[in-house]
């Protein structure tokens, strides 16, 4: 079998070496039980150091993929095709709906804020992976150099500063972004809120993913729109066959997607697939809402670009912030709403709702003075040891049958529990042992997804969040025993 030697980055070719044996299991070629191939040999095979294989395969065996034999080298665990089942891809029922959740979305976010409940429900990453000390020290220098301007309103679109430091930041996507093209928001969620106002009204049809962050199905429930479920791939994104198939029979207005890293799937849709969206939107008119929150969190060796960067007509509004890669207290979103600029200003304006001044000021000087990011790097290489830990660890504690998404970014896992498993039940459980979960039929207007779960993986692996993966498993058997056959 012919293999291509791997890209030359050097930061992630031990990552890249983990993925061409994830493969070879995936495809088959290495079973349950199989010798992996010895470092000399898969150094000279791939073009890398023997000291980078050693590194991937001690990576790989943390994960749960490989164990260690003395004297005899690495083997394929027997978890590990469990580990690598991943969920199947979605086909939904192709008719809009009303989204009707208030009651259950209180809840998550009343449990978010329990200190005492292990946070497996949220999808932020801990703050202990963040650079707190270094954001105070900014923020603290801001105050005291110019207090009064902390102090007074920064009105709509935003500190000049920050817009132009956030253009600079999609240089890294080949997106070509002008300060003035920026709005900054109080977080991705009112960016999101403001570009759904922009383009589409009550009654209107919004095409989203299936599964989809149920965050965006609340903004659609509140605004009395319909949410349309779209075929999607766990691992490529929204299927623009079915998308074309909608629009052949239906008027949708806008369609509101995650191309990069999506939640909660973790799905990373390739470059080509990406350019022909933004094409076939474009053909028809109709505006793409892309909420790129994750976009920054990606695991591979080069940062995916973003759809905007493929926008020819000004019909892409990207969305996004820094709550997931930073400090989520902030608040600090933005929007390039392209040809509807005027109107999400508008909307901004009319809410009265100036952003934080002192966060926009030390946001901005944080990024200038290039924390940001350095912080990334880090933040990228911790967020996919998490993931991976937390893989395993839910491999190791679930039911046979589970099947674990394999995020290309994020935080967080999408997990297929066996048939006979409610996540509400589950959630119930879990939330009597102060363990919070998400429930899988959060993410679907049609309530799908009744045997799903989503799971945060972007604490640290201690020894609680260890004891209540391993409690959440035993529910999880516990009620596929119970279940009818």
């Amino acid at each position: 079998m012919a293999v291509s030697t791997l890209p030359r980055s050097d930061s992630f070719k031990y990552d890249q070496v983990s993925r061409y044996i994830n493969d070879l299991i995936d495809k088959g070629n290495l079973k349950p039980g199989d010798k992996a191939p010895s470092l000399r040999k898969l150094s000279k095979q791939l073009g890398v150091s023997i000291s980078t294989v050693s590194q991937s395969y001690l990576s790989l065996e943390d994960q749960g993929i490989l164990s260690a034999k003395p004297q005899s080298g690495f083997f394929i665990n027997a978890l590990a095709n469990q580990i690598n089942n991943i969920p199947k891809s979605t086909t939904t029922l192709g008719q809009p709906r009303k989204v009707r959740f208030g009651e259950l979305f209180e809840e998550i976010f009343l449990n978010a804020n329990n200190p005492r409940i292990v946070p497996f429900g949220t999808s932020r990453p801990s703050m202990e992976f963040m650079p707190i000390k270094s954001l105070t020290r900014t923020t603290r220098s801001i105050i005291s150099r110019h207090p009064q301007k902390c102090m007074d309103y920064c009105f709509p679109p935003g500190d000049r500063k920050l817009r132009e430091q956030i253009a600079h930041q999609y240089e890294h996507t080949s997106t070509r972004v002008s300060p003035d093209d920026v709005i900054i928001t109080s977080g991705a969620t009112e960016a999101l809120s403001l570009s759904l106002q922009a383009v589409a009204k009550r009654g209107d049809i919004i095409a989203v993913e299936s599964p989809t962050y149920f965050a965006v199905l609340r903004l659609i429930e509140k605004m009395g729109m319909l949410a349309l479920e779209i075929d999607t791939d766990p691992q490529t994104g929204m299927e623009l066959d079915a998308l074309g198939d909608a629009f052949d029979t239906m008027d949708i207005k806008a369609v509101l997607a995650s191309p990069n890293i999506s939640n909660p799937l973790g799905s990373l849709m390739p470059e080509d697939k990406k350019r022909q969206m933004v094409i076939m939107l474009a053909e028809r008119d109709v505006p793409l809402i892309e909420d790129d929150v994750y976009g920054n969190v990606y695991f591979g060796d080069k940062q995916p670009r973003a759809a905007k960067s493929y926008d020819l007509n000004n019909l892409v509004l990207s969305c996004s912030s820094f709550s997931k890669t930073l400090a989520p207290g902030y608040r600090i979103g933005w929007v390039l709403a392209g040809r509807y600029r005027n109107k999400v200003l508008e909307l901004k304006q009319a809410t009265f709702s100036a952003t934080s001044s002192i966060n926009q000021f030390a946001m901005a000087e944080f990024l200038s003075s290039g924390q940001y990011d350095r912080h990334l790097v880090r933040l990228r290489k911790t967020m996919h040891d998490q993931v991976e830990k937390g893989r395993y660890m839910i491999a190791k504690s679930f039911p046979e049958g589970t099947c674990i998404s394999n995020p290309q970014g994020g935080n967080v896992a999408w997990v297929e529990m066996p048939r006979g498993c409610n996540s509400i039940e589950i959630f119930n459980r879990a939330l009597q042992k102060n363990i919070g979960v998400t429930p899988g039929i959060l993410f679907s207007a049609t309530r799908r997804f009744k045997n799903y779960l989503r799971i945060n993986c972007g604490f640290p692996w201690d020894e609680t969040n260890q004891r209540a993966i391993a409690t959440l498993g035993q529910i999880v058997s516990d009620l596929r025993e119970d279940a009818p056959v």
